[in-house]
């Protein structure tokens, strides 16, 4: 059986949130001057980058508590494709390589680690998480970074942010320094707006529709899984100050949240920024909600077809053309109208929506859909302000 081996200490210590937010940025600058200028660029690239650190920080914990018990482990990843073996500064794999020939690295890193990555979801036997690591994977066609020198150098920097590392008395979450990337991509000239709703709204909404632990919890639009990842957090926090059981510890981080996300840049970012919440299995489905047609859906079989909780904020202004016109009772090409139908159409006879609508939804009277859609919103549920 392979075995994890955890790399040496080292003195770097961060105490401080804004030192391990700054010590973040300062990886974002390397990213800057090397090929990735704007944070539509660097966020992605930083993204797999830090997924895979932590997901080797993550197995290398689980390695040592099935040892401590006797009991069996299997890493996610094969030698030499974790984490420890090639981009750790002591990892063998990268040993070997330094000493190679020029451009070996890069040629490892584009031309084996990479398709390896994602293929593990085409495995016969591939596990949840081997199929999460692919898709995160799944839009990185190579190393973006312009030198291996630069390249390097973000590792090193990526390998040092771990859990010994961090004083997690006064620090928040890695989680929380990702949220602060992907504000990023949601600031003005960064054109990603669009997949990113202000943190302030979000914890207002979860706030007002107060999931319970149990339900699910789904996002048909789910851009960078802003809603579903605040939405852990609250359930998180009620288990944490309950007599919560191991059962509905599980349940919460593998069976309860469920989303759609269309484009393929913002797909992967949402997993990771899942994942690094602490959903162990984030049950996205990748491809247009509105025509049902698939990208990938490996993640999403056996969700329920209703569910509990809808959060959400649908695209506004968009439009879609007959093929998914045809698959709701009131035809329109208006994507926010198409959403609203589809939510409740997904939810369950008692279940709770909080959704942000534009005044377009609940006040235009030139086109019937709208009309249509704002009746059986006022006559099948009841709508709260």
């Amino acid at each position: 059986m392979p075995k994890i081996i955890k790399s040496k200490p080292n003195t770097l210590k961060f105490t401080t949130q804004s030192g391990l937010d700054s010590y973040v940025w300062g990886i974002c600058n390397i990213l800057r001057r090397s090929n990735c200028a704007g944070a539509l660029q660097y966020v992605p690239e930083l993204t797999w980058i830090l997924f895979l650190r932590i997901l080797d920080d993550n197995e290398t914990l689980e390695a040592e508590r099935a040892e401590a018990v006797s009991a069996s482990f299997a890493p996610s990843l094969e030698s030499p494709y974790r984490w420890q073996d090639w981009a750790a500064p002591d990892g063998w794999k990268r040993r070997e390589l330094a000493n190679g020939a020029l451009g070996a690295f890069f040629g490892f890193v584009n031309g084996e680690l990479l398709p390896y990555l994602k293929s593990l979801r085409n495995r016969p036997n591939a596990t949840s998480r081997q199929k999460v690591i692919s898709e995160i994977l799944s839009g990185v066609e190579h190393v973006r970074v312009d030198t291996e020198k630069n390249f390097l150098d973000v590792l090193d920097k990526v390998h040092d942010i771990r859990r010994e590392n961090i004083d997690t008395t006064h620090i928040f979450a890695l989680s929380q320094v990702y949220e602060g990337l992907l504000l990023k991509m949601g600031e003005k000239g960064n054109d990603g707006g669009q997949f990113f709703t202000p943190r302030q709204i979000i914890r207002v909404m979860v706030r007002a529709v107060d999931p319970k632990p149990g339900q699910t919890i789904y996002d048909p639009g789910c851009g960078t899984g802003g809603f579903l990842a605040q939405s852990y957090e609250y359930l998180d926090n009620i288990l944490k100050h309950s007599d919560s059981t191991p059962d509905q510890i599980g349940e919460l981080k593998t069976r309860t949240f469920y989303g759609r996300e269309k484009e393929n840049l913002v797909y992967p970012i949402a997993l990771a920024n899942l994942v690094l919440h602490g959903i162990d299995e984030p049950h996205l489905w990748h491809g247009n909600t509105l025509t049902g047609q698939e990208t990938f859906g490996g993640l999403f079989q056996g969700a329920p077809t209703l569910f509990d909780v809808v959060l959400t904020n649908p695209p506004f202004g968009g439009k879609e053309g007959k093929e998914a016109q045809t698959r709701f009772a009131y035809k329109t090409g208006a994507t926010q109208v198409l959403f609203l139908q589809h939510v409740i159409d997904s939810l369950k006879p008692d279940g709770v929506c909080g959704i942000v609508l534009d005044e377009g939804v609940l006040f235009r009277t030139n086109e019937t859909a709208f009309v249509q859609t704002k009746r059986k919103l006022l006559d099948d549920c009841c709508v709260k302000r």
